[in-house]
């Protein structure tokens, strides 16, 4: 199993359509006793949260989130927690909108040089 999140800072690793997260926006992941939560921020993000549970390298979670144009849109993600050749952590995410139409997947990765919170 990976290492714990709980500290990490995150950044995708490409732009999504406009209104979901993109490159700007950052996520600081928390862990404790196989349970996971984030906040997030940047880009069309205002502000968001996840929460959920990790198995192993397993995390399933919802989030929400308040863009700035004061729309909202939730959803459910399960992602797959990796390991880079340089030790960073990546996500490999597949997620379903709940509030709106549309699914994807996305990756972000531990920001490099960064294990507290930038906030």
């Amino acid at each position: 199993m990976a290492r714990s999140l709980d500290g990490l800072v995150f950044f995708p690793v490409a732009d999504q359509a406009p209104g979901q997260v993109g490159r700007q926006t950052r996520f600081e992941y928390h862990e404790q006793d196989g349970r996971v939560w984030a906040e997030y921020c940047g880009g069309d993000v205002a502000r968001g949260h996840l929460v959920g549970t990790r198995a192993d390298d397993t995390v399933d979670f919802r989030y929400v989130q308040l863009r700035h144009d004061g729309s909202t849109a939730s959803g459910h993600c399960v992602s797959l927690v990796t390991e880079l050749p340089d030790g960073r952590l990546r996500l490999e995410e597949t997620w379903t909108w709940e509030s709106q139409e549309g699914s994807g997947t996305s990756v972000v990765e531990q920001q490099p040089g960064m294990r507290e919170s930038t906030r």
